[in-house]
Order: C-alpha cells, then sequence, then structure tokens
C-alpha cells in the first residue's frame, strides 16, 4: 500500500480525529511499518532515531489495544531513560489516549514519591525512568502484575545510563502474558543481546540510523582561540537566529554560557543535571516555545530528548566521539528540515577534529580559497574564521 493513512493502518476513528486536529494526517515511515504487528500483539524490535515519529508508533497500538475499565492497573508501562523524554512521550500519549478516556501517569525521581504513587496506581499507563518506577513497586505504592504491554523506549541510551539492572528486576515483576516493544537507535552488540531477552519472536523493523540524520545537516568547523569562542557564539547567532542548542562539556560550563550570553542580550538558558527538575522543564517549555532562542546543555541533551526546529548545533566543546557528534548534530535537519552542525575548533583540537570529520566523511570535497584539502586535515571554507565569510557545505547523502 503507497503512501496509507492512518485509518489504511487500523487505527481507529476516533484517535485518527485525535491525530487530525493536531494536524497528523499521514503516518511516519516507522509508524507504517510497525503498525501492523503492534496491532496484533506481536512483540517488535524497531530500530530508529529520535524525531522518526517512534512515540505514536508505539503510542497508537497501545492505545487501540488496552481498556480503560481494566481490573488491574496499570495495563502498560512505558519505560525511558530521562525526566525529559518521560515528559515529552506523556504529552503525545495524552492526546491520543483522551481518544480512549485512558488515563496517564508520570513516575520519575526529582518529585514526591507517594503523590507520584498514587497518580500511576490509577492509570492505564505508566510512563516512567526505571529508578523510580522500581522503587514505586518496592514501596508497594504499585502493582505491576497487570501490566500487558510494556514498551521500552531509547533503550540504548538506558543502557549507556546503567539502567540494565534496575530494567531487568522490573521485568522480572511483570507477570503473564505480555507484548514486548523495544525501540533502539542501534541493535547492536549488548543492546541487541538485550532486546533478544526481553521479547519473543519479535518482528525487526529498520528504518534511519542516526548516521543517515548527520548526512540530511550541513556541516560547519570554525577555528578559534579559547579567548574568541564567546565572541564568535555571539557573532553566529546575531548572524543567523533560529532556535539553537549549544553544547558544553560540562555543567558548570554550560551556567557560565548561558550567563555570558544573556550579558550580550541573547536569551538563553542553561539545561544540565544539576538542575532541578522544574528548573529543567521550565527551560525546555521556554526553548520550545521560542521564548528562549538558546538552549545551552550538557550531553544530557545529545539523546532522548525530542527538540523540534531547532535550526543549529554548536558543539562550544567538541564531542567526545564521533558517536556523540552524530547525536549532538542529529537534533537538527529532521523530518525533512534543514539544519546546521556548527563545531568550534581551537589549535590544539584540529587534528583530532579532523580525524574525525574525516571519518564521518564530512570534508570530502570541501574547499579552501579553491584548493582542495585531502582528509584527515581539518578543512575551514576561509582563512579567516569570519562566520559571515563561511560558506556551508552539505554532506554527501
Amino acid at each position: 500500500m503507497s503512501d496509507p493513512t492512518f485509518a489504511d493502518l487500523g487505527v481507529s476513528a476516533e484517535v485518527v480525529r485525535a491525530l487530525e486536529a493536531r494536524g497528523i494526517e499521514r503516518p511516519f515511515p516507522i509508524q507504517a511499518l510497525v503498525m501492523a504487528d503492534a496491532l496484533a500483539g506481536r512483540d517488535v524490535l524497531a530500530k530508529s532515531r529520535t524525531g522518526s515519529g517512534k512515540t505514536l508508533a508505539f503510542a497508537l497500538p497501545l492505545v487501540e489495544r488496552i481498556q480503560a475499565d481494566a481490573k488491574s492497573k496499570p495495563t502498560a508501562l512505558v519505560l525511558v531513560p530521562t525526566r525529559e523524554l518521560a515528559v515529552q512521550v506523556a504529552v503525545e500519549f495524552r492526546h491520543v489516549a483522551d481518544a480512549k478516556h485512558l488515563k496517564v501517569a508520570l513516575a520519575y525521581g526529582g518529585t514526591r514519591v507517594v503523590e507520584q504513587g498514587k497518580r500511576a496506581a490509577h492509570a492505564d499507563i505508566v510512563i516512567a525512568t526505571p529508578g523510580r518506577i522500581e522503587d514505586l513497586a518496592q514501596r508497594r505504592l504499585v502493582a505491576l502484575d497487570g501490566v500487558r504491554i510494556l514498551i521500552l523506549d531509547e533503550a540504548d541510551r538506558m543502557l549507556d545510563m546503567g539502567f540494565q539492572p534496575q530494567v531487568d528486576r522490573i521485568v522480572k515483576r511483570l507477570t503473564g502474558d505480555r507484548q514486548t516493544m523495544f525501540f533502539s537507535a542501534t541493535l547492536d552488540g549488548q543492546v541487541g543481546r538485550l532486546a533478544r531477552s526481553y521479547t519473543r519472536n519479535a518482528r525487526l523493523h529498520e528504518i534511519e540510523s542516526p548516521r543517515e540524520t548527520v548526512d540530511e545537516a550541513s556541516h560547519m568547523f570554525i577555528p578559534v582561540s579559547v579567548e574568541q569562542k564567546v565572541s564568535k557564539l555571539v557573532e553566529l547567532l546575531e548572524h543567523d537566529g533560529g532556535k539553537t542548542l549549544v553544547f558544553c562539556r560540562t555543567k558548570r560550563g554550560a551556567d557560565r554560557l548561558a550567563w555570558k550570553l544573556r550579558k550580550e542580550g541573547i536569551k538563553a538558558s542553561a539545561m544540565h543535571g544539576d538542575l532541578s527538575q522544574p528548573v529543567r522543564e521550565r527551560a525546555l517549555r521556554e526553548f520550545e516555545s521560542g521564548k528562549t532562542a538558546v538552549l545551552v546543555a550538557t550531553d544530557i541533551a545529545a539523546r532522548g530528548l525530542d527538540l523540534e526546529r531547532i535550526s543549529h548545533v554548536v558543539n562550544y566543546d567538541p564531542p567526545e566521539d564521533d558517536k556523540s557528534y552524530v547525536h549532538r548534530v542529529g537534533r537538527t535537519a529532521r523530518a525533512g528540515r534543514s539544519g546546521t552542525g556548527v563545531t568550534f575548533v581551537t589549535p590544539d583540537q584540529q587534528g583530532d577534529i579532523g580525524r574525525m570529520a574525516a571519518r564521518l566523511k564530512l570534508n570530502e570535497d570541501f574547499e579552501a580559497e579553491g584548493m582542495k584539502v585531502a582528509p584527515p586535515r581539518i578543512v575551514f571554507s576561509g582563512k579567516s574564521g569570519r562566520y559571515s565569510g563561511l560558506r556551508r557545505r552539505t554532506a554527501r547523502r
């Protein structure tokens, strides 16, 4: 079936109307691929990056398959790696869950345990971080024996953050038959072994690796001295505007840079793990609404956050490795939109960044002053390093 509608895929009329009310009329590829197996109750392994529409790929079949009058609640459990992603997933769920009169609850750290437990115990769907839902279960505030659908979202990120022991213990608490859907940006190595241990005869669906996202973006490497970094960033922000995500290496560095940008008259907020949950949620809301133009973050924002319409990602401090570069820049150039990844490079970083650019094939056919420069040397479009004189280059597809 070419270009199917949600109705064609088996989504009910009331849920279709809820989607249309939000301007969502056609499924993304991952949604179309997963829907038949998910609606049929089969276990699913899905390889799909953040921003590919995967939340609705599991939210739609989930709300279609569970009943609001189930005797034992919650009926469905969605595990996510971070509090921010839990909030974002809940927003997506509530739009479609309301159409089926299903209750959605959140469970994550940084808020009152007993109050969360009461809400989760009476909800049809609980969206939770592993540590908090395990805590609620251990305190007997929430019973998990009624869970019939388990979703693991951003499963590779959960492994990176050391959550596998908690997830293992949670899965052991789930009794009876259940459907498991496992979503991850990769299904290689340990992630793949974990996926197979949690599922039975799962159907595999793959779409869009993070590498493909980087291929859609433009890439710029700007030579700077340490002393020039703030002024160059201000120049870039004033030149292009747009919604910009800036990555720093440390929490303190993110706070300090956001403060410096505000002194320059640029609306900027910091985002990192040491901030309280209300402060983090407010920073995200203001950034997503456009009230704040710049979000300065640590790598907490590189994965597991579905931030829309980001025009630029700036590596103020360089990424640790190729994978980090891919995930950082993958926050832009999504859903068919254009976007630019900008990396500041100090003289001592040129060798490492040049080799990374070569491995990712970002500096093929770059030109500097009319001369082709072969990798692994770092290549800049212009000698002055002035942003206004730089030319973008989009990576080959």
